[in-house]
């Protein structure tokens, strides 16, 4: 059945893998070159994931400014465009490591992409991330 094949051969790839992955045997090899493979299998590739109490600088790509942004900073409340894979308590933390001031709360706005056109040719503006942070009465950021 001309309909089954494919399981055919996914069955002899299957086969052909089991094949490749055969063990091989290990020669004895001396302890100082046993000690050098294996530092270099210790070393792990660098994620940026953030971790607790931890901040990063990723997370916080610049501030926002807009004469909204003016009026909200007389109430404690900065602005910053953000990246989109960032959540609240990791903005919190990078707002807090980078500027030295205490978070009370941060509220989160997705700007969707809006369509522009420059005479003929029709394109979008790019979407992006927006978090509004409220920080604690009496501190300041410097953002100029």
């Amino acid at each position: 059945m001309a309909i089954l094949d494919f399981l055919k051969n996914k069955k002899d790839a299957e086969k052909s893998k089991k094949q490749a992955k055969r063990p091989v045997k290990k020669v004895s090899v001396k302890k100082e070159e046993a000690k050098e493979e294996k530092a270099v299998t210790a070393i792990k590739p660098v994620k940026t994931v953030v971790k607790d109490g931890a901040f990063s600088y990723e997370a916080v790509k610049q501030p926002h400014i807009s004469e909204k942004a003016t009026y909200l900073a007389d109430k404690d409340q900065y602005t910053f465009k953000v990246a989109p894979n960032y959540n609240k308590h990791e903005i919190k933390n990078a707002v807090e490591g980078i500027y030295g001031v205490n978070v009370l709360s941060v509220n989160i706005i997705k700007i969707p992409a809006k369509k522009r056109r420059l005479g003929k040719t029709e394109g979008f503006r790019k979407s992006y991330k927006k978090a509004v942070v409220k920080i604690k009465e009496g501190q300041k950021i410097e953002i100029l």
